[in-house]
């Protein structure tokens, strides 16, 4: 069954090291059979306004030992996630796809 990582990001200071991880990421991603499915903000917004400058990603993977192979790796742990330090907020959180 598919998983989704979900993550809504307040980006507030896109230093030099959030751009090296927004490659490094994506590059992870993939290599552990991701994709994105969403990545940026909003085109509208049609109620409320939490999500108002927030930038929305979901990357699909066909399972969720596949996407927690990609979270829960040392090198995301290690190489990439680092980068983004003092870049903004994060909530990420994973969804297995509905049957």
């Amino acid at each position: 069954m598919a998983a989704y990582l979900i993550s809504l990001c307040k980006v507030t200071n896109p230093h030099d090291n959030f751009k090296k991880y927004i490659k490094i990421s994506e590059d992870m991603l993939k290599q552990h059979g991701g994709s994105y499915v969403v990545r940026g903000q909003a085109d509208s917004i049609y109620e409320g306004d939490y999500l108002n400058g927030l930038t929305v990603i979901i990357a699909k993977f066909e399972s969720m030992d596949k996407l927690k192979g990609f979270v829960e790796s040392e090198a995301y742990k290690k190489d990439a996630k680092p980068l983004r330090e003092g870049s903004g907020i994060y909530d990420i959180a994973s969804y297995e796809e509905a049957p």
